[in-house]
């Protein structure tokens, strides 16, 4: 059963789809965009955090500005004085931060890498209160002037979408980003299909489906239908690995199998049982996901 709260949102957006659907697409694609206030952290949150602080100490941390807002970008230097293999970049999902990424940063750093790893906007010790898919492409664009080129981008929900998007170089006017290899963990494959749930949440109507639409041509640069995974993949052959969870109830398993229609440049592991954020820190997952990057070992 719906919220009140979902409840009145639907009944402005009815309104809306009557009287000002331009108005509506305006003010669901802010809606959309908004990201929770990264200080209310759940209890299971917070103890993530505070798990990992010996662990966020121990990196270097970078605030890079991007207009009026700064996002932070976490170094951690290889271990034990090996030599560096190269540099991965490492991005977390939607309601995420770098410290849920910490089993895969530690893999990375003790096979010899340098992980970067970015705060999307409006998460971690990133400004903010708003994310999109633009604003985070243009985000790992500043980190890859910076610390780049990539031997890899890791991504892991949203942040895998950010890693598909930002090195096809979809968003007009933001040069694709130098990597070698990507590794997808449990990402979406197309926007089409998350704004489509989203307006079926709040049932919004014909017209203010088509102006939220266009907010996305307007902010991204190209429509909405051209932001499908698979096809940029296609056209963008970077070998991939994608990790999914065929029980992952937040983003469904299809996602997986759009990404695996690209070519034989993209590999997919199913992982059941792991859901949508067990699988980070899941040992074979975190082992597949490095030896993908390191020597592209044939997976079990």
């Amino acid at each position: 059963m719906a919220s009140i709260g979902v409840k009145v949102i639907r009944g402005l957006f009815g309104a809306a789809e009557r009287i000002a659907p331009r108005v509506g697409g305006k003010a669901a694609f802010e809606l959309f965009c908004r990201t929770p206030n990264p200080r209310r952290l759940s209890d299971g949150e917070r103890r993530a955090v505070n798990r990992a602080a010996e662990f966020m100490e121990g990196a270097r941390h970078h605030r890079l500005v991007l207009g009026r807002r700064c996002v932070m970008v976490h170094e951690f230097r290889p271990r034990g004085g090996r030599d560096n293999a190269g540099t991965v970049l490492v991005l977390h999902g939607w309601r995420s931060r770098t410290e849920y990424m910490k089993a895969l940063i530690e893999a990375y750093r003790d096979a010899g890498y340098r992980v970067m790893s970015l705060d999307l906007p409006g998460h971690g010790g990133s400004a903010g209160r708003r994310l999109n898919l633009a604003s985070a492409v243009t985000a790992v664009h500043s980190v890859g002037e910076w610390f780049g080129p990539f031997a890899a981008v890791v991504g892991h929900s949203f942040g895998g979408a950010v890693a598909v998007n930002a090195v096809a170089g979809s968003v007009v006017g933001v040069p694709p980003l130098a990597a070698s290899k990507l590794v997808l963990i449990a990402a979406p494959s197309s926007l089409p299909v998350l704004f489509e749930n989203f307006g079926h949440i709040l049932k919004l109507g014909p017209r203010v489906r088509l102006a939220l639409a266009e907010e996305v041509r307007r902010i991204a640069g190209r429509p909405l239908d051209e932001f499908v995974g698979s096809r940029q993949l296609a056209e963008t052959p970077v070998p991939t690995l994608v990790l999914h969870a065929p029980d992952d109830r937040e983003v469904p398993a299809d996602h997986a199998r759009l990404f695996a229609t690209a070519g034989d440049h993209v590999r997919l592991r199913w992982a059941p049982g792991l859901g949508h954020r067990r699988i980070l820190s899941d040992p074979a997952i975190v082992k597949d996901a490095l030896g993908f990057v390191a020597h592209q070992t044939q997976l079990h």
